[in-house]
């Protein structure tokens, strides 16, 4: 070139994955007006690709494993440019992005030492992904224009925003001179490093809102495993940096803030060995509490509390509640993948069509359990409607492997597909006992139902966020952006109410009208009692106990907390385990090998799965008694007034880890066993149905079963359904008044 170009873009490194030769290409392929390419190549690969482009491009071969400090220093020094664009072999330029670079950094003022810029990410599942970066960049423009007209650079302390930019030297180009005045602390493998440091050194900075880079995230799994070096190098990059930032409280605060949310982030999700975990948790924990500014205050909520642990050096409890939260990880992935898709479907359009037509006053829209099928409170609720309101048609939402199982001529629809988002935009009601996909439009005019599905006795929605355990991966403004498209919430107890509106806030109204599921515990008479208890394999005159735990957010899956083979013979032949895993958990509730004791007593009927039996309620009214730890099975099951025993081996941790409203120790159902002796000591005895049993169970019955009294379902299709006034309802019977379906024994003797 004659003139001296204003950009020098320096492509630098071995062609790793081959995805030199397409860089390349690219460059080639459009003009490059006031632009000179100078390929840093490092090894015979990308050598021999560069070499292609010669003499259009400047070509310096560099021995096999140079690293990238040494190749971008190499490219620097031939540079002939005013600005300097590091390109890192592995990755792209946008079709146009040095001439855009080049045009922008001439129009800039001679104090401007960084140009910061917008990328787009590509993985090897897809290409020119947005970053998080182009609306901060965006409104530092518009800040910098509307503050100084006739200026367009900014300075650092003033947008210390700037520095939670992605740190790469690829989204930003610095002026050459500037980066010769620095060149040795800016010389480093460590591209991260060079990146802040460049910001940090900067005089001014100036910001271009336009994708001119494409940084190529390469799979971890083809990339040589990171040491343990390379691990505990996170800790001394950031105290470099912090260090380079002394004096600046506004940039050291946000330096301070990246350190711990990168430190956590490595530590959760890096799968370090467990002693260099152990070490790199120490060392970022010191760093923690010796760089933590005056004044800071930690954030609230989960981020709060675990970089609390951080600075307690709390490993231990940290790992815990790690490994506590993978089941819950799994559930809440699969949900935010039905969340991308359900947003996909909302831009399509058949969805948009729908959404224009009229709502359809006549349709309701029911699921349960993530569809899982017609359960629970809405399969109540939908049964009640087909008496009161036939002309109300039902569809239900199920999953494609759910719809198999469905009773004959139920109406439904698959979750994603088209007639699914049709009949969602179409539906005056909705009714669900979890959440409906956060893409379903709350129309005017429809009705959306919660249903719930338990009495809380963990903590729920907002009152999660101070256990980590229980609020891992739970989006809590996407929550309440559910929460505020309900109409009304369905409560079973006082108790229920005040939770749900301490959980959930938003303007729904509650309706204490009783959990519609639990009508069937005063509807049902003996003939129903028998007719499940034989349909599980129940003999006459045996004694049928369900064993019920709930799902632990700090385990990883289902363990099982009792030695069921032994209590099952412990508790003798005339005693039958009806044993129910939580829904959370597909396989079955206590593998064993062929040749156990407890296949053996499967074989003889004495201890049944039960897992998959549906509806849970038919499986309380076969049971003589509850056996069960946290679940909210112990309050539905109380309307029966049959005795329940609480298995509370891991109360401390439960109670520590997910957080839970009221003490289950002190105010019990019925008895409490600590251990498994405890449990089967109360079992062949009499204190699982004695006088001070039954004590405890109605102390329970009065606070719990408060609005449960066999109308619960009819009370609330009248109310939502039909529109009668809440004055109108049939009241709900006082306790003493009802009368809760007949016991085993009693319906054995009628």
């Amino acid at each position: 070139m004659s003139e001296t170009p204003e950009l020098s873009v320096i492509v630098h490194g071995p062609n790793v994955q081959d995805h030199l030769p397409a860089l390349l290409g690219s460059l080639d392929a459009h003009p490059l007006t006031g632009t000179e390419v100078i390929v840093a190549a490092v090894g015979d690969w990308a050598r021999e690709t560069a070499e292609r482009h010669i003499p259009a491009f400047t070509v310096l071969p560099l021995p096999e494993g140079a690293g990238d400090a040494a190749a971008r220093a190499a490219g620097a020094a031939r540079a002939s440019g005013r600005w300097l664009h590091f390109v890192r072999a592995k990755d792209g330029l946008p079709p146009g992005a040095p001439r855009t670079i080049a045009e922008h950094a001439a129009g800039l003022p001679g104090t401007v030492d960084v140009l910061l810029f917008d990328h787009v990410r590509s993985t090897w599942r897809a290409s020119a992904l947005p970053s998080p970066d182009g609306p901060r960049l965006a409104r530092a423009e518009r800040s910098d224009r509307s503050d100084r007209a006739d200026r367009a650079d900014l300075a650092l302390d003033d947008s210390a925003g700037l520095l939670r930019l992605t740190p790469l030297l690829g989204n930003r180009a610095v002026r050459a001179g500037f980066w010769r005045t620095h060149e040795r602390l800016l010389t480093t493998d460590d591209e991260p490093f060079a990146a802040y440091a460049a910001l940090l050194l900067a005089d001014r900075v100036a910001c271009l809102p336009h994708p001119a880079y494409e940084d190529r995230r390469l799979r971890p799994e083809s990339l040589p495993p990171i040491t343990p070096e390379q691990r505990y190098a996170l800790v001394e990059r950031y105290e470099a940096l912090l260090d380079l930032a002394a004096g600046r409280p506004a940039a050291y605060a946000v330096l301070y803030d990246l350190m711990v949310r990168d430190c956590l982030r490595t530590f959760a999700r890096a799968g370090m060995p467990d002693d260099v975990a152990r070490e790199f948790f120490r060392r970022a924990s010191l760093a923690a509490r010796r760089r933590r500014p005056d004044g800071h205050r930690r954030p609230a909520g989960l981020e709060g509390v675990r970089r609390s642990l951080l600075e307690e050096d709390a490993c231990t409890r940290y790992r815990t509640l790690q490994a506590a939260n993978r089941t819950r990880r799994r559930v809440r992935s699969a949900v935010r993948t039905g969340r991308r898709r359900a947003g996909t479907r909302v831009r399509a359009l058949q969805y948009r069509r729908a959404l224009a037509e009229p709502v359809d006053p006549h349709l309701a829209v029911f699921s349960a359990y993530w569809a899982r099928g017609v359960a629970c409170n809405p399969a109540a609720i939908a049964a009640e409607l087909a008496r009161l309101a036939p002309g109300v048609h039902p569809v239900w939402v199920v999953t494609a492997a759910g719809a198999a199982l469905l009773p004959p001529g139920t109406d439904h629809v698959v979750p994603g597909t088209r007639r699914y988002w049709e009949v969602l935009a179409r539906a005056k009601y909705l009714v669900n006992n979890v959440n409906f996909p956060d893409a379903v439009v709350k129309r005017p005019g429809t009705v959306h139902l919660q249903t719930h599905h338990g009495t809380p006795l963990k903590r729920m929605g907002l009152d999660q966020m101070p256990y980590p355990a229980a609020a891992r991966g739970l989006d809590f403004q996407a929550l309440l952006e559910r929460v505020d498209k309900w109409d009304y919430s369905i409560s079973a107890n006082s108790h229920s109410t005040r939770m749900w509106q301490r959980a959930y806030p938003s303007r729904h109204l509650s309706l204490d009208h009783g959990y519609p599921r639990n009508d069937v515990y005063y509807t049902a008479g003996a003939q129903e009692v028998r007719a499940v208890r034989e349909r599980l394999g129940v003999p006459p005159g045996h004694r049928a106990v369900l064993y019920a735990p709930t799902h632990r957010d700090y385990e990883a899956g289902w363990t099982p907390r009792l030695d069921l083979a032994a209590l099952a013979d412990q508790l003798g032949e005339e005693t039958i385990l009806l044993v129910r895993a939580h829904y959370f958990y597909e396989t079955a509730a206590s593998p064993s090998s062929p040749s156990s004791p407890l296949t053996a007593l499967r074989r003889t009927g004495r201890v049944i799965d039960v897992s998959s039996y549906d509806p849970v309620e038919e499986l309380c009214l076969a049971a003589d008694a509850l056996v069960t730890d946290y679940s909210s099975i112990m309050f539905d099951y109380a309307n029966l007034d049959r005795p329940i025993v609480i298995h509370a081996d891991d109360w401390e941790t439960y109670r520590t880890t997910r957080g839970v409203y009221f003490d289950l120790m002190a105010e019990a159902p019925g008895p409490v066993a600590r251990d498994q002796a405890r449990l089967t000591e109360i079992l062949t005895t009499d204190a699982w149905r004695d006088e001070r049993a039954a004590k405890a169970r109605a102390a329970f019955r009065r606070r719990f079963c408060e609005y449960d009294d066999g109308r619960a379902a009819e009370r609330v299709v009248r109310r939502v359904f039909l529109g009668e006034d809440e004055r109108t309802l049939p009241p709900v019977l006082p306790l003493e008044e009802r009368t809760p379906a007949p016991s085993p024994e009693e319906a054995t003797a009628s």
